[in-house]
């Protein structure tokens, strides 16, 4: 939350400066309160469990938020049950004349497809399409933030010599960056893909800024200058043992997998994994709903266009 502050405060320029959440006197009059409105576009297959994990990390603030839980219509989850899909989940149709505050598009076991190979391709276009007069920021997450990608800027994805697997340490490119308030130098976030976007094509769109990367799997985080928009191709939402889950899973399944590289403790996969993210994790998504959510979204939602 921000902090109020007399409007001639000489503390201001320097708080202002270190991107310190201020309020003025005049602008807390005149400011009215109210749920903010977000929405969570869930990919993945454990619908369950991704929901678990975004709502913890934007639920750790003191802000009220109205979860809106949406689905794609074109394809059928098999992990998780129609009851509960029924019960919890909108479908875009349900909600394509509202309004939101924010929206968060997660990541989906889809990567190594062409685009058009994904069943519902045409349905993620027309949502993306949507965002840009019916959302006011918008959150994307590993394969959804190279999706977005893809359709705003034609910016491919390339297959990686093997899958970048582990908790790998980052570096801040912007310590001015609001959205790394409060970050380390450096950093710690779980990866989990075998695709990446490359430097050199994020290079050519002048409103997209890399705020933060990995010498070992390349670019983490991108923001978009003007649109609001924020791409996180890594996974800060990850639980404790979410890699563990995966790296047994591809074991049974037989497929070739490394043990998750600075994960379990001594490198052995028979050991506890080590928790290094959750701090930084909290932060990012604190910092994303209260700066590019609450304190610029219009009080009445229908001014978002």
């Amino acid at each position: 939350m921000p902090i109020k502050i007399p409007d001639k405060l000489p503390a201001k320029k320097d708080l202002q400066k270190e991107n310190i959440f201020v309020m003025t006197e005049q602008r807390a009059s005149h400011q009215d309160i109210r749920p903010l409105e977000v929405a969570l576009l869930n990919l993945m297959p454990k619908k369950i469990e991704t929901e678990t994990q975004i709502a913890r990390l934007i639920g750790n603030t003191p802000l009220q938020v109205n979860l809106t839980l949406l689905r794609t219509n074109s394809y059928k989850s098999k992990n998780t049950s129609e009851e509960h899909l029924i019960s919890f989940y909108k479908t875009f149709e349900d909600i394509k004349d509202k309004k939101f505050d924010g929206l968060i598009v997660t990541g989906a076991p889809v990567e190594q497809l062409k685009w058009n190979e994904v069943q519902y391709w045409k349905e993620l276009k027309q949502i993306f399409k949507w965002s840009l007069t019916n959302v006011h920021s918008s959150f994307f997450i590993c394969w959804g933030a190279q999706a977005a990608l893809q359709y705003f800027h034609k910016i491919p994805k390339y297959r990686t010599s093997k899958k970048l697997f582990g908790v790998y340490e980052h570096k801040v490119n912007k310590k001015d960056a609001i959205l790394l308030r409060g970050f380390d130098s450096k950093f710690w976030v779980p990866v989990s893909r075998h695709t990446e976007i490359r430097k050199s094509d994020l290079d050519k769109i002048p409103d997209l800024q890399i705020l933060s990367e990995s010498k070992e799997t390349g670019i983490s985080l991108v923001r978009h200058k003007k649109r609001r928009q924020i791409f996180s191709f890594n996974h800060s939402e990850y639980d404790i043992d979410t890699l563990k889950n995966e790296y047994e899973r591809d074991l049974a399944a037989g497929l070739p997998i490394e043990i998750p590289k600075n994960y379990f403790l001594g490198n052995n996969p028979k050991a506890k994994p080590i928790m290094r993210w959750r701090a930084h994790a909290n932060l990012l998504f604190t910092n994303w709903l209260n700066y590019y959510v609450y304190q610029q979204t219009p009080y009445d939602l229908s001014q978002i266009h």
